[in-house]
């Protein structure tokens, strides 16, 4: 019998693990509640069509398509077998499959959105968090089954949408202690433009592909991809000088200007980004013209959240505008802007910088010793007395070495111990010890939950 494991790229998640997670979750959420979004759900699978053909040829890859029921059945196995054949050949079919898990929360919003639209009030604001799935290379920071936190605006084309969202980046993470993470930003308009510069809007999906890689792959691979994809020497080299703008944010800008702002789309492009830049007046707010980020739905700004430097760790979030993205589900005209935590990355960043408090770990606050039978059943009634005001505790399962109680406490990190035995029972009042400093002092049943609540 093999040992029992677990899908490659997932992971089990203990109590301490789930803590923090959960103070990463509540910290988010209480930043997105402060700015008015309501929370959301949608299904962990969706159609396969919803989710197709939205992200791209290198998103559309990673998708997890789940296998129809009764494949097995004999009297379709002739056809199983040729809807097989046409998956293998990079094709789809719904004899073999007709839902997928979702890849993003984007997406489904946006179909949620196109479904519901006559019923919600415009600006619709919403918060999502929930497990996400992708096919991808399981490394550091990057798993198959992983969390976003997403919040997203529709039905406005204001840019303080946008505005505002920089803000919850910045305040989320300066809740989370992360003082030193950059908020980059650009604009897809300023990339259709520099497409446009090379020939034509169409070059845009290819131009932005490649440039999204230039973290991973370096400058000179970047170029020759851009070659590969049908760019002549003269084009390459615009996006080289693209790719070299450098400088303060106001430099940048200044040397954007001068290479696309001749174009109408450029000249958009740039305004947008001075508009947000101007108004967050945020310091890690970082203008980056290499951001292109892959998805093809974007259309106006977009973000990218990047760890601090000291962690080897990238993207912690990003997100950005999409003016038709219900377009796509048959519901043209609803502008949207939205972005997204990669909470799992939040999570290794916290933990390598130590930076999740220490009092996390604390869930029971108080262990009852189990000093006998008799002693036991009275000791339950007192604990339940101590609950009912707010106060978590529980009672060792058997009478066991006063030592061994003392180790169970210990290695569940519970920072009290109440001590009832006989003699305790009679005079109505009980030891209370402070496991870490050992100090210890005697409460009547009747003060004690009070007494632990102020602890």
């Amino acid at each position: 019998m093999s040992k029992p494991s677990i899908p490659q790229g997932t992971r089990d998640f203990s109590a301490d693990v789930v803590r923090k997670r959960n103070y990463i979750f509540s910290t988010i959420k209480n930043v997105f509640e402060l700015y008015s979004f309501e929370p959301l759900e949608t299904p962990a699978f969706e159609n396969l069509e919803t989710l197709m053909g939205k992200y791209g040829e290198e998103g559309d890859k990673l998708i997890f398509k789940i296998l129809n029921n009764g494949l097995d059945n004999p009297d379709k196995e002739k056809q199983v077998r040729e809807d097989f054949e046409k998956i293998l050949q990079g094709k789809n079919t719904k004899g073999i499959t007709e839902r997928a898990l979702k890849y993003d929360l984007t997406i489904p919003f946006a179909r949620y959105v196109a479904m519901n639209h006559n019923k919600l009030t415009m600006p619709f604001r919403r918060y999502q968090i929930q497990p996400v799935w992708r096919a991808d290379r399981p490394q550091k920071g990057r798993y198959r089954e992983f969390t976003q936190c997403d919040a997203d605006v529709v039905g406005s084309v204001s840019l303080l949408n946008e505005v505002e969202l920089a803000n919850i980046y910045h305040e989320v993470f300066m809740e989370l202690g992360m003082k030193n993470y950059e908020l980059r930003i650009n604009s897809r308009k300023i990339l259709t433009a520099l497409a446009e510069l090379c020939g034509g809007a169409d070059k845009m999906i290819d131009i932005t592909i490649a440039i999204d890689k230039l973290d991973k792959i370096g400058l000179e691979k970047v170029k020759e991809e851009l070659q590969q994809r049908g760019l002549n020497e003269e084009q390459v080299n615009i996006i080289e000088n693209y790719l070299n703008i450098t400088g303060s944010n106001e430099q940048k800008l200044s040397a954007i200007k001068s290479l696309i702002g001749s174009l109408e789309t450029g000249r958009q492009g740039v305004e947008e980004v001075e508009f947000v830049f101007a108004q967050t007046k945020n310091t890690s707010l970082i203008i980056d013209f290499t951001l292109a980020r892959g998805l093809n739905y974007y259309t106006g700004i977009i973000f990218e959240a990047k760890a601090p430097q000291e962690v080897k760790m990238g993207s912690i979030g990003g997100g950005g505008r999409y003016d038709d993205l219900t377009g796509l589900f048959g519901v043209p005209n609803i502008p949207g802007v939205g972005i997204s935590f990669g909470v799992d990355r939040i999570y290794d960043v916290l933990e390598e910088l130590n930076l999740f408090p220490g009092n996390l770990q604390v869930s029971t606050k108080a262990l009852f010793f189990n000093m006998g039978d008799a002693e036991s059943r009275f000791a339950f009634g007192i604990m339940q007395q101590v609950r009912s005001k707010g106060i978590a505790c529980e009672l060792y399962h058997e009478a066991a070495k006063i030592g061994k109680q003392f180790t169970y406490a210990e290695k569940k990190n519970i920072p009290f111990a109440v001590i009832i035995g006989s003699k305790e029972m009679e005079e109505k009042s009980c030891p209370v010890k402070n496991l870490s400093s050992s100090v210890q002092e005697m409460v009547t049943f009747e003060r004690l939950a009070d007494y632990l609540k102020n602890l």
